[in-house]
């Protein structure tokens, strides 16, 4: 099928009686409760259950090998390719199970709140909690903007249609498929909502950068005199508690552009993680979490409608789905200027990073190419010691092109904007996991606001022996004696040891990048 003929059968699809556009919220809810797809906490929240699939499917994604397209991905086991035949037939076969359904939802809106840069997009979907759920998640158009709209990308999520891998050529029954060309994005087989939400960071991680913008996988906030920070990290690292500050406005929690016109939310919502949620730790999250929300996989009580945000038994993934004026503290519309601090959030479960270091460029691109985390001994059955997660562009999962691309980007950007990067360490200190302690919050959010203030933008510093990394030998009101990691443990040698251990995972899982300039590979790696 070309992409005349996959339009052509978008527009008989969506002439149905049976398709409902661009539902109010309330609308979305009653059709979700009275379908049977969710039910209500106490507080108004939706909440469903997603069965089998509690979270990504990665090896079930592929992007269509494409004449236009074949040669710019990076084809591997993140970016599994896919014959457009395949693509073809089942697009068919979801078409028609569509076109038996009783009702269908619709929702239009954009990706990207730069309206330079803004990508137009719908969302077919089966389930009217899904619909809801984009609804909250992406930007939603003003009455003028829909009746100009005109979609340029289009999901269509159908979970309850279950694959063949025999016959359909997928790896199980569910399948995320992208075509750059047709502009579709296919998904059937599961219910989880965040592959929608993700399926579209990926698309604007391809054609963003094809207009010279660097699409993140970060949080932005911006303080009152328009100075703006960026926090990368992955789970676990506080990227979300620490881009939350009562002294500035949130500008998005986890996707966003950087342009000539400076930084902007690709979202209009925010999803958040909600295991062990509470007010006293994320009232923000907390307070956020009401109707117009959506919850994924919480336990409720059954008699009380209470969420129990304790409770990880269908899954530690548990989610919340809410737009982002639901958080008080919002830059709207979410754009502001160019980044003057770039945080980098890492969980060094083996203690030796320091809690916060001054990177040069090099070192910034190579400490964002290799996006380092620890996963913790107790986390998972059979983890016994921590152990490493190097994720590219702190998200791999989610970059069509070549990691070295957006790292390029990214030092343009710092050389254009004179942005100063810091690499934040809010794991262990004083020794590995089970020996030394925890970064106290309070230490790493006095070091934060402190990069962020300009503060450490001219201190003296130390350079670390082993990872080459320049140290701030004072920061008001934290102790001196935890700013050179060495120097928090009393067992020196062991320190050594774990350090030059860390430093070679470093540089083993560098390798794969053969494409990097030798600038970057000898100015930002370790030194030993």
């Amino acid at each position: 099928m070309n992409s005349v003929e996959i339009a052509n059968e978008l527009k008989e699809l969506l002439k149905s009686e049976n398709v409902k556009v661009q539902l109010s919220v309330p609308q979305l809810v009653e059709k979700a409760t009275a379908r049977g797809e969710a039910s209500l906490t106490v507080h108004g929240a939706l909440c469903a259950e997603t069965g089998k699939y509690t979270g990504r499917s990665p090896k079930d994604k592929f992007i269509v090998e494409e004449e236009s397209t074949k040669d710019k991905i990076d084809w591997g086991n993140v970016n599994r390719a896919i014959s457009a035949e395949v693509f073809d037939n089942l697009y068919v076969k979801v078409i028609n199970y569509l076109k038996e359904q009783n009702e269908l939802f619709v929702f239009k809106g954009f990706a990207g709140a730069d309206k330079d840069s803004q990508l137009s997009i719908q969302v077919i979907n089966e389930l009217a909690w899904h619909n809801l759920f984009c609804h909250q998640l992406f930007i939603r158009p003003t009455e003028e903007e829909l009746n100009t709209h005109n979609a340029e990308f289009t999901i269509i999520a159908a979970p309850n249609f279950k694959a063949d891998p025999a016959v359909d050529g997928t790896n199980s029954e569910a399948f995320i498929i992208v075509s750059f060309e047709k502009k579709v994005i296919l998904i059937g087989g599961t219910e989880y909502a965040g592959e929608m939400k993700k399926s579209i960071f990926g698309i604007m991680n391809y054609l963003l950068p094809e207009n010279d913008i660097l699409s993140m996988h970060c949080s932005a906030n911006v303080g009152e005199a328009g100075d703006v920070a960026l926090f990368f990290g992955l789970s676990g690292t506080g990227k979300t508690t620490l881009s939350a500050d009562a002294n500035r406005k949130l500008i998005g929690d986890d996707e966003h552009g950087w342009s000539d016109n400076g930084v902007f939310n690709i979202e209009g919502g925010c999803y958040a993680k909600t295991i062990n949620l509470s007010a006293e730790k994320e009232p923000e999250i907390y307070n956020a979490i009401r109707f117009g929300s959506v919850l994924e996989n919480v336990v409720i009580d059954k008699d009380t409608r209470i969420p129990d945000y304790d409770d990880g038994s269908l899954t530690e993934n548990t989610r919340a789905a809410y737009p982002i004026h639901f958080i008080d503290n919002i830059v709207t519309p979410s754009v502001a200027g160019h980044p003057k601090t770039i945080i980098f959030l890492t969980a060094d479960a083996f203690g030796v990073l320091p809690p916060i270091s001054r990177l040069t460029k090099e070192q910034a691109m190579y400490h964002f190419l290799s996006g380092f985390t620890s996963k913790l001994a107790g986390t998972e059955r059979g983890v016994t010691e921590p152990e490493p997660v190097f994720s590219t562009c702190f998200g791999s999962p989610f970059l069509p092109l070549p990691a070295t691309r957006y790292a390029e980007m990214l030092g343009e950007k710092i050389d254009a904007h004179g942005a100063q990067v810091f690499l934040v360490n809010t794991g262990w200190t004083g020794g590995e996991y089970g020996v030394g302690n925890r970064m106290k919050l309070s230490y790493t959010r006095t070091m934060v606001r402190a990069a962020i203030d300009g503060k450490l933008n001219d201190v003296e510093t130390i350079q670390d022996s082993v990872f080459g990394l320049h140290i701030p030998t004072t920061i008001e009101g934290v102790p001196s004696e935890i700013l050179n990691p060495r120097d928090a443990w009393t067992d020196k040698e062991a320190y050594d040891q774990k350090a030059a251990y860390l430093a070679g995972l470093f540089k083993e899982n560098f390798k794969k990048f053969g494409d990097v300039s030798n600038e970057i590979a000898k100015k930002g790696a370790p030194l030993v």
